[in-house]
């Protein structure tokens, strides 16, 4: 039976409202709404609203899901001040559309809401246990656990991006030489960053970073760039994050034995840079059984997962 969902993104810097239909285990984006992330919770709620009547016309809408940065409650529909929402504390987001619209909603974080996605839809389909790790801004992982989403006594269930994986090294989650730290988006730059300044006081620039006024511009991609065409400081950086990803990967696989770990933004696009080090770590790291029955694999839905989390969220509601 065909069902009609809209996926709301609440981000930072920009926001997304979807119309998707499913039909049976497909999944089809009828339509979509962009805009840069107003300043006030209430605006950015109201514009929300304004897009969704647009997108609903008179069409039957079976459920909202909404996907957030946490921390959150999703068992009472609230934001509770993600670091990059300043201002969303305690804000009833499932309370606004289910009032103004009288459409079950549900809220998920976004790490629990791409898990949900690949589940349903990608790389995780058919799967009881999985997990799926965000490696973009930050690192966070989704997990599905015994055919069911797992997200803990109070939804900081799957915040390993917390876990100290170094004595020092770059801050990621608040806190020096953690996993986020050495395998996100921003703690990638960071450790670029301090590696350049050195090099470039030694004589030795790299090309990703000639010159110390070079230094802010400094991000995952210009080293990803730099690495690729064979600049030896950002192939040492990428081996760098390789391993520190092998360590966080063995601790979860030792921990839970899932079937696969999804890794999504960074780890799709570089997957070369990473792969060989990584697997080399988990052989030395990870029990062999538990080894055995793991696969790694980047998002079955590639870069859209952003685009499905939240109708997941909605779907996943039904159950």
């Amino acid at each position: 039976m065909s069902e009609r969902l809209i996926g709301v993104d609440i981000g930072g810097t920009k926001c997304a409202i979807s119309l998707g239909r499913v039909d049976g285990n497909q999944i089809t984006i009828l339509d979509k709404r962009r805009f840069p992330t107003p300043a006030t919770p209430q605006a950015t709620l109201d514009l929300f609203a304004e897009h969704l009547e647009e997108l609903k016309g008179n069409q039957a809408i079976t459920a909202i899901g909404i996907s957030c940065g946490g921390p959150l409650d999703s068992r009472r529909g609230l934001v509770l001040e993600p670091p990059n929402l300043p201002g969303w504390m305690n804000i009833p987001v499932v309370e606004y559309f289910e009032q103004r619209f009288h459409i079950p909603t549900a809220l998920q974080n976004d790490a629990n809401a791409g898990a949900l996605a690949e589940w349903l839809w990608g790389a995780g389909r058919g799967l009881d246990n999985l997990i799926f790790l965000t490696f973009g801004t930050g690192m966070g992982a989704g997990l599905i656990l015994n055919g069911q989403l797992y997200s803990g006594t109070n939804d900081m269930g799957g915040e390993v991006g917390h876990i100290r994986l170094a004595d020092d090294g770059p801050v990621g989650f608040g806190k020096a030489g953690s996993f986020e730290g050495f395998c996100s988006g921003g703690g990638i730059a960071r450790l670029a960053f301090a590696k350049a300044e050195a090099a470039i006081r030694a004589g030795n620039p790299p090309t990703f970073a000639p010159t110390l006024a070079d230094l802010p511009d400094i991000s995952t991609r210009t080293v990803a760039e730099a690495a690729n065409a064979g600049d030896p400081l950002a192939l040492e950086i990428f081996n760098t994050v390789a391993r520190r990803l092998g360590q966080g990967l063995a601790l979860l696989i030792d921990i839970l034995n899932p079937q696969r770990i999804i890794l999504g933004s960074i780890y799709l696009r570089q997957r070369h840079l990473l792969e060989e080090t990584m697997w080399a770590v988990l052989h030395e790291e990870v029990i062999p059984y538990s080894l055995s029955v793991v696969d790694i694999v980047p998002p079955g839905l590639g870069e859209s997962i952003g685009d499905f989390a939240a109708f997941a969220v909605a779907h996943y509601r039904q159950k």
